[in-house]
């Protein structure tokens, strides 16, 4: 049934129910034999808890919003630490930092003064391609590349040396592996799955478990070099209309069961003791609060005994529910909550619900058992303080370690996917004169992706990476070694003629619903590595282009104006990978060949998707499974460029969505003394601290930037675009600048909003009165007529800045998105009144 290829596309304009048949579900169960004496100590401890005790075990705080104290005062029974939570208030952290802080909250989960019994915290964290908030750590492959390995003994090794590195920096909790199968491309987080094809995700679930968690029937089961796996997102995440990210699922059963759940039953039989639900629906019922698949499926079915959890504030979405209060998760059988910034209230009503019989003892009861059974099964007990964990009295040996590192390199090494191998270009002869160009070359920032770091992966220098190597300077070394010459240039210049480039370029990085995407087109707008693969491959250059990617997108065009093209996805810290397979040894032998098969099906045009294979008409770019090696001869020739659609259609009228500058766009803070800078990460200010800017949770996870102004003059938030916009025939009508935004403070002199046409053109429009009368703390759409700024002296057909927002001191104000529009929900006047 796993291994069942069925399509999601068709199913769902049907529309089917939502009636849930677990008999019809594959049946599981834990691996685990009886252990008695561990469920007396559980019931006896549980016998011991009060009711506050209990409650405080059911919820989950992230460390950015909690303090060692809260959780000796409200007894929480985990904390996690988000994507852009770091110890010392950043947003990740050295070993030191991260054990430091596990002890914090480990010793005050034990400080118990009333006699009520003192248990353990735990402490997770999404780990998911390495321990990637930990600086200086080995960080993998993104699932993507590790799909195109199609090597599940390899997955062990990378799950055996996270759990090493998240244990030598005090954790023993992370949020992976993540089981989700992508049918859409289109979804931000598809490069978190590993294939569209649910068989290979079910051949990997059990191995990457095993991995970090140890062998069951193993003394190596959950010791001290393993932690707690955690099997995402329950159920259908992968599968939503359109590939909206936390969106609807629109399938039957049949294909929920069959392709969306396709790695659960194996990872339960591996031993995973946490399974975390999706934010996402599955025919318009919210997984959070669905009872029959929670309790009557995953729970009773498939026989799963640990720790039911939920995403961030997942709950919140739920009907009925808001953050700080749903009783309706829990009684659908999800044990412990995730509410990173709402835990206070939550814990609040929840203990109000529980004591009303809202949510029954007994629900109370096995969720805290299962918790309970969990940290006994980790012997967190026992276990003493983090720091003293044998591998993080040793962190500096282990974190980053050579032999680490030797298992990222072979996972790229393994997940390269050769698309075009014209005139055998490949491999290239080191002793020769290779140029090495392209934004990405240098860039290990942009090699990692998202969730690195950071949250979304931005914000980032090569410098955040000690012990990492970028593509570029793996190529670097391996071509020095053998006697050649290597040539930086990003732009692609050079003084004496190359006799070969390879091009690295790619996505830049994103995390979930900000790298959704209307379609599979490739930048959209901005033709620049293009145009330096074609300015090269004109030159008479043998071009490799060498892709950075976490998805197949439209690529027809760039694979045309190279002679080689090379999937590299994203690839993590060890870029000297690529090098192992791009070039040959010095002795001009092949030491690596291609390895990589495609775990996704490559798209014909940028509107085919969802494209899986197996559906009826499939027919791909390349397919599933599609790979070359040294071996093949194969020429491929000119492929089609129609992309079907208009490659301009995300530069019309977006310009900042989702809490970031749109494709074309960027964010600049001007400071009071003039002076400029361009952000792409929160937080961040102006060099005199006259701006603040900060991420904010709007109806997602920072898809919003809050902008405070503080000491000195005025400052200004602006988007500034790529090239001029010409917006001369929108003045002409209703047109207006929205601008979805929440007014917290406004300064005693007034805001106002503007366009820039470059130098000594533009126009500023005082609002500072009017948004005087709107609500404070309130999301709203407040937009000003095109025409206003026209009327006002700006040239509207060569605008260089779109929309400016000047003020000073005290102003507090919100945004999520700019972009033009009819429909406000208050209208500014042109003029101040």
């Amino acid at each position: 049934m796993a291994g069942t290829l069925l399509v999601a596309g068709p199913a769902r304009a049907a529309a089917p129910s939502t009636t849930v048949h677990p008999q019809l579900w594959p049946k599981a169960s834990s691996p685990l034999p009886p252990d008695p004496a561990l469920e007396t100590r559980v019931k006896a401890l549980l016998d011991r808890m009060s009711v506050e005790d209990k409650v405080g075990q059911m919820i989950q705080a992230d460390i950015k919003y909690v303090t060692p104290e809260d959780v000796r005062q409200y007894r929480l029974g985990s904390i996690l630490a988000g994507g852009n939570s770091g110890p010392d208030g950043g947003e990740y952290g050295t070993a030191a930092q991260w054990k430091k802080l596990a002890d914090a909250f480990y010793r005050a989960s034990l400080e118990r003064s009333d006699g009520r019994p003192a248990i353990p915290v735990m402490f997770g964290i999404d780990a998911v391609h390495g321990h990637n908030n930990l600086v200086g750590s080995t960080l993998f492959p993104q699932n993507v590349g590790l799909g195109a390995t199609r090597d599940p003994e390899l997955l062990r090794e990378i799950g055996k040396v996270t759990a090493r590195e998240l244990r030598a920096s005090g954790i023993n909790w992370t949020f992976a592996p993540t089981l989700t199968v992508p049918r859409d491309s289109r979804w931000g987080r598809a490069y978190e799955g590993y294939s569209e094809n649910p068989k290979l995700v079910a051949e990997y679930a059990p191995q990457i478990v095993t991995g970090l968690e140890g062998a069951v029937g193993t003394p190596q089961f959950l010791d001290a070099d393993h932690v707690i796996a955690t099997a995402k997102h329950f159920l259908g995440d992968g599968g939503t209309r359109d590939g909206k990210d936390q969106g609807d699922a629109e399938v039957s059963e049949a294909v929920l069961r069959d392709v969306h759940g396709a790695g659960y039953p194996p990872a339960i039989r591996a031993g995973v003791q946490v399974v975390m639900v999706s934010f996402s629906s599955w025919n318009g019922v919210k997984m959070a609060g669905n009872k029959a698949l929670i309790t009557d499926v995953l729970k009773k079915r498939m026989g799963f005994d640990g720790i039911v959890l939920g995403d961030w504030n997942a709950h919140g979405q739920v009907p009925g529910c808001t953050n700080e209060d749903c009783a309706a998760a829990y009684n659908a059988g999800l044990d412990m909550l995730e509410a990173p910034d709402s835990w206070k209230g939550l814990y609040r009503n929840t203990l109000a619900e529980v004591k009303s019989g809202a949510i029954p003892m007994s629900r109370v009861d096995d969720a805290v058992t299962r918790i309970l059974r969990v940290k006994m099964r980790l012997g967190m007990f026992n276990a003493g303080l983090p720091s003293q964990n044998p591998l993080a009295r040793s962190s500096a040996q282990v974190i980053g370690s050579a032999a680490h590192r030797a298992v990222a390199r072979r996972a790229v090494r393994e997940s390269l996917v050769l698309l075009k191998n014209n005139h055998g270009l490949l491999p290239l002869d080191p002793h020769k004169r290779i140029l090495v160009a392209g934004d990405g070359a240098d860039n290990i920032s942009k090699q990692n992706g998202g969730w690195t770091l950071t949250w979304q992966g931005t914000g980032l220098t090569n410098a955040n990476f000690p012990g990492a190597t970028s593509i570029w300077a793996g190529i670097d070394a391996q071509v020095r070694a053998a006697g050649g010459t290597a040539v930086l240039s990003v732009d692609g210049s050079y003084q004496q003629k190359p006799d070969a480039a390879i091009v690295v370029f790619g996505e830049d990085p994103y995390a979930e619903f900000q790298g959704d995407l209307p379609n599979l087109a490739y930048k959209p707008g901005n033709d620049h590595d293009l145009d330096l693969l074609r300015r090269l491959h004109g030159q008479g250059v043998p071009v490799v282009a060498l892709f950075i990617t976490g998805r197949p997108l439209w690529m027809n065009r760039e694979i045309n104006a190279a002679d080689a093209f090379v999937v590299a996805w994203l690839p993590g810290s060890e870029g000297e990978g690529v090098a192992d397979v791009l070039l040959r040894k010095r002795d001009g032998s092949i030491d690596y060949d291609f390895h990589g098969k495609l775990p996704y099906s490559w798209p014909r045009t940028a509107i085919q998707t969802p494209l899986n294979v197996g559906q009826p008409g499939y027919d791909p770019q390349f397919p599933y499974g599609y790979g070359l090696s040294y071996a093949d001869h194969r020429e491929l020739g000119t492929l089609p460029e129609q992309a079907g659609v208009a490659l301009d259609d995300e530069r019309a009228g977006v310009y900042f969505a989702r809490g970031q500058a749109a494709h074309g766009f960027a964010l600049q803070l001007t400071a009071a003394n003039g002076e400029s800078d361009t952000v792409s990460s929160a937080p961040s200010a102006t060099g005199d601290g006259s701006l603040h800017l900060a991420a904010l949770d709007y109806k997602a996870q920072e898809d919003a930037r809050r902008l405070s102004w503080s000491a000195g003059g005025t400052a200004t938030a602006a988007l500034t675009s790529s090239s001029p916009l010409d917006l001369d025939r929108q003045t002409n009508g209703d047109v207006m600048l929205v601008a979805t935004m929440r007014i917290d403070a406004l300064s005693p002199q007034g805001a106002t909003i503007g366009v820039t046409c470059g130098k000594s053109c533009g126009a500023r429009i005082p609002i500072g009165s009017q948004l005087a009368a709107l609500p404070r703390g309130q999301w709203l759409r407040v937009g000003i007529p095109l025409k206003c700024f026209r009327d006002a002296g700006a040239d509207m057909s060569r605008l260089d800045r779109p929309f400016e927002w000047t003020s000073s001191r005290g102003e507090r104000i919100a945004f999520t998105e700019v972009a033009l529009g009819t429909v406000a929900d208050k209208t500014l006047t042109c003029k101040a009144h």
